[in-house]
């Protein structure tokens, strides 16, 4: 395979290439077509850059779930130089504002329903610059900039391509700078590392504004000239029967995405699909082994994110749960205060760290942030990202005696308890075992007297009638569960909140406390686990032991 530098070169390649290049459950288009309809909007865009942008930045917001308008920008940006910034309809009126004005957006790209809520949102687009896919006018004026495709002047490896939001299920969300040339340059190392070849079929059910499918999926079919797939939105009913209309043989997908589908009841045809293989990021290893068996199918479970490159190589003879190998020796699991590499990870039978306070820190990369291109107008954030010259994750993790390593969770997934730290990441994969558990966020929450508690919130089908005093059996016999990591707080609810992208949105959660209309159960911490739901006298009575204790600020 010829290596492009960027991704305007990529598409063009793909003139005069007749192998279907995108499909919905509609209408199919030739990789040539996708070409000539994104230089179509390449050319609209400019057009409205020239008439009516002036010197402001040629970013185009687009709001749109997985439909093919959302593709073809994806084209025409690359080929105008312009940068695509994918908004996230599942984001408040108040953060999607803020969105749209902090990328400086100057074009939106959306459909009625998403203009009828950008009309009630001071985001500073003017009407005459937001295009409605489905208004008739829209493609008249698409149609009326038909023209051979090609790059504009100056467009290369280091033109800007996207501002990608971060997920923001722990804090703030920061937009991440991506270049054609980096995702080029993920293209090609997605191919050679999860074998993506010209006759894949590539099913897209993950958004398109968010890193996973534009880097596991978008990029690497665009250079290999294999098919895409799309599902508007993920549906875990709908994953089966759209895998097989298609023949799909590739997806992308998150473990929240994976823990709906592994939650479908098991039919005994499940297996008879065109799946060969899937990559995505945090499922629980039960989940990747109940998919390999079920879908005949490999999951290859990585790590990475918007904003950096690799981190660990894949390696076959990885431990369950394990990332794989250093990518390289300046892959480092280090204290965060010394700056020194953290000994190695002492591991009993279950696999559980034995010296989590020595062994645990954040995964930093000491040759530098090469890939790292920055945040958007975020010179603070840049500056966390980058300490002594380090790319750091913002991750922890440790190695094993064998130099495996591990992901532990988040910088803020530690709850301290007792003065003993405890894993966040580890309780939510011992709750996301049981078999009437959807998925599971775990947090610290303010303990009345001093420090942290453990809270838990899992999604359950139908959470009146959930046997909780079988989930604590369950617990009780799961030999990797502490003594503190048993939740004293449990949420139950039948829709955790997410973000776009179907990552739990543990933020909210952890604001929210106990102070929820859904159903909240406590265990006071003493003898066998015992759960009592609490009314609106137990919560205030709650409130009322931090106020004792003087800890009122903690409520």
């Amino acid at each position: 395979m010829t290596h492009r530098d960027d991704i305007a070169t990529m598409l063009l390649d793909r003139l005069g290439d007749e192998r279907l290049g995108l499909r919905t459950r509609d209408r199919e288009w030739s990789w040539d077509a996708v070409v000539r309809e994104s230089a179509a909007r390449a050319a609209l865009a400019t057009a409205v850059r020239d008439e009516t942008l002036g010197d402001a930045p040629f970013h185009i917001g687009v709001l749109l779930d997985n439909v093919p308008d959302f593709v073809f920008w994806l084209g025409g940006a690359a080929l105008a130089g312009a940068v695509i910034v994918g908004l996230n309809p599942t984001r408040g009126s108040a953060g999607l504002a803020a969105d749209i004005r902090h990328a400086d957006c100057a074009l939106i790209v959306t459909d009625s329903t998403g203009a009828d809520r950008l009309a009630q949102l001071d985001h500073g687009v003017a009407p005459s610059r937001v295009l409605l896919v489905d208004d008739p006018a829209y493609q008249r004026r698409v149609d009326e900039h038909r023209a051979e495709p090609g790059a504009a002047a100056g467009v290369g490896a280091a033109s800007l391509f996207l501002l990608l939001f971060t997920s923001g299920t722990t804090g703030t969300s920061k937009a991440v700078r991506c270049s054609q040339g980096r995702l080029a340059r993920i293209a090609y190392a997605a191919t050679d590392k999860f074998g993506h070849h010209r006759e894949d079929v590539d099913y897209c059910c993950m958004p398109l504004f968010h890193g996973n499918a534009l880097m596991a999926l978008w990029a690497p079919a665009l250079a290999n000239g294999a098919t895409v797939c799309l599902a508007p939105t993920f549906s875990a009913s709908r994953f089966l029967p759209d895998v097989r209309h298609y023949g799909a043989t590739f997806f992308s997908y998150v473990g929240k995405a994976l823990a709906y589908l592994m939650a479908t009841p098991e039919q005994p045809d499940d297996a008879d699909n065109t799946l060969t293989r899937g990559f995505g990021t945090e499922a629980s290893p039960e989940d990747q082994v109940e998919f390999r068996r079920r879908f005949g199918a490999e999951l290859f479970e990585g790590y990475g994110s918007s904003e950096g490159g690799a981190v660990a190589a894949t390696d076959p003879h990885a431990p369950p749960g394990a990332l794989g190998r250093p990518a390289h020796p300046d892959v480092v699991v280090v204290d965060p205060e010394t700056l020194a590499p953290c000994p190695t990870a002492v591991l009993d039978a279950q696999a559980r760290v034995l010296n989590p306070d020595e062994a645990i820190g954040e995964i930093v990369d000491r040759r530098g942030a090469r890939d790292f291109e920055g945040y958007y107008r975020n010179d603070a954030a840049d500056a966390e990202r980058v300490r002594n010259g380090w790319y750091w994750t913002g991750d922890l993790g440790y190695i094993d005696g064998d130099g495996f390593l591990y992901f532990a969770g988040r910088r803020g997934d530690w709850i301290r308890v007792d003065g003993e730290n405890t894993s966040a990441l580890t309780i939510e994969r011992v709750l996301r075992r049981h078999p009437g558990v959807v998925t599971a966020a775990v947090y610290g929450v303010p303990d009345p007297r001093s420090g942290d508690q453990v809270m838990a919130a899992i999604e359950v089908a139908d959470p009146a009638a959930f046997d909780l005093d079988g989930l604590v059996s369950f617990l009780l016999a799961q030999d990797d569960l502490g003594a503190k990591g048993f939740p004293r707080l449990l949420r139950v609810s039948d829709n955790l909140p997410t973000t776009g992208s179907n990552k739990v949105l543990k933020r909210d959660l952890q604001a929210q406390k106990w102070h929820t209309r859904e159903p909240i159960y406590r265990w006071p911490g003493r003898g066998r686990p015992v759960y009592q739901q609490m009314s609106d006298a137990d919560r205030d009575a709650l409130d009322a032991e931090f106020a004792a204790h003087g800890r009122e600020r903690h409520v």
